[in-house]
């Protein structure tokens, strides 16, 4: 058995063996001279005289070289004010031949691979510079899209060399340059008696508007908040509730009658063989159920106005309804309980309730106003640049 298992797994090894030549040569017949290194060197690691891979290794380390290279030229002149990013990609590429050749003594005693750790650092600066250059003339130009657009390019910068300059500096500044800021007003009711309700449902709007964070740029304050800072809002939203109505309370009665079939005893009787057997009675029972409903339908209208402070310029307007129907049932019944389904039953248990207080009503009859504005926001400030 351990004769058997032995030989099998010197055939595996010898076919992964024959497979991975085979398919260097594969890679360096399509071209695809990087992977053919890769894979001509793991033949080397574990068959350092393989002479396939020592044959074809150099010549596929050379081609990749003077492709990457000729690449390298080829952007050098070119006008892509990121080319030193692309610049950065082809000698990463060409160290990463570097590291995997040293991992082989067998492929580093055939090719002396070149360290292009110097070209990388080079290509980075040159690249961090590119994109400082391109955030400084963005963030000139003095508009708040070209701010944003700033603020990637600082990011950037810092991405490819941390610390670059004063491009943290400036990338806060295009921040703060970029950002929206919509002041809230405060909510106003024609009626006095909801205006605590409405500030309720303003100052959720606001906390809710903050922490879903609808755009990195887009700062929602409260226009108290903005006043104390002295800070100029570049948007105000102006939320006005000029129609809230609680509607009577209707009552609406109904009966109908129900029946259903039941066991209603048990009688004795003789089977085939004679022995006596308790066999069930099935009779109709039946009742009358009554049912009240009690209903109160609150309704109301909220008009919200987006302006741009700048200017005193419209941007978007809208009304929004809500309305919150409360709705009371609860019954009894006269007859046999039997009768009952589980959904009278349930009626049963209900009882009869007074209709909330016109505040709570209030509150209801807002959430679906919320919902919808918060959704109307979202929806303008995620798409404004």
């Amino acid at each position: 058995m351990k004769t058997a298992s032995l030989v099998r797994y010197l055939g595996i090894f010898l076919l992964t063996l024959v497979f991975a030549c085979k398919s260097g040569e594969k890679s360096y017949n399509r071209g695809q001279y990087d992977e053919a290194v890769r894979l001509f060197v793991k033949k080397l690691q574990k068959r350092p005289n393989d002479a396939t891979a020592l044959s074809l290794l150099p010549q596929a380390y050379q081609a990749s070289l003077e492709t990457r290279e000729a690449n390298v030229k080829s952007l050098m002149v070119s006008n892509n004010s990121l080319k030193w990013e692309h610049i950065r990609a082809e000698y990463r590429a060409l160290q990463n031949l570097y590291y995997i050749i040293q991992s082989s003594p067998a492929a580093m005693r055939i090719v002396k691979p070149k360290d292009y750790s110097s070209a990388i650092t080079g290509a980075q600066e040159n690249a961090a510079e590119a994109r400082y250059g391109r955030g400084v003339e963005l963030l000139g130009r003095g508009d708040k899209a070209s701010a944003r657009k700033a603020y990637a390019e600082f990011q950037a910068t810092l991405n490819l060399v941390p610390n670059f300059r004063d491009a943290e500096k400036l990338m806060n500044e295009a921040f703060n340059a970029g950002t929206i800021y919509v002041a809230i007003s405060q909510l106003q009711m024609r009626s006095p008696i909801f205006q605590f309700s409405a500030d309720q449902f303003r100052d959720v709007l606001l906390r809710d508007l903050q922490q879903r964070n609808l755009d990195r740029f887009v700062l929602f304050i409260d226009e108290r908040e903005a006043r104390s800072k002295n800070l100029r809002p570049d948007h105000y939203l102006e939320l006005l509730f000029y129609d809230f109505v609680v509607g009577q309370t209707y009552v609406d009665r109904f009966q109908k009658e129900v029946s259903k079939e039941v066991v209603v005893g048990q009688t004795k009787e003789r089977d085939t063989t004679g022995k006596v057997i308790s066999k069930d009675v099935w009779g109709t029972v039946k009742a009358t159920v009554f049912t009240t409903k009690k209903t109160v339908t609150s309704s109301g209208m909220m008009d919200y106005r987006i302006t741009e402070v700048e200017g005193n310029r419209l941007l978007r307007s809208n009304r929004v309804p809500g309305q919150f129907v409360w709705v009371n049932q609860f019954g009894s019944f006269k007859g046999d309980e039997r009768a009952l389904s589980d959904e009278d039953k349930r009626l049963m248990t209900g009882r009869d309730l007074l209709p909330p207080p016109p505040q709570q009503l209030f509150t209801e009859m807002t959430k679906p106003i919320y919902d919808q504005l918060a959704r109307e926001l979202q929806s303008y400030y995620n798409n404004i640049y």
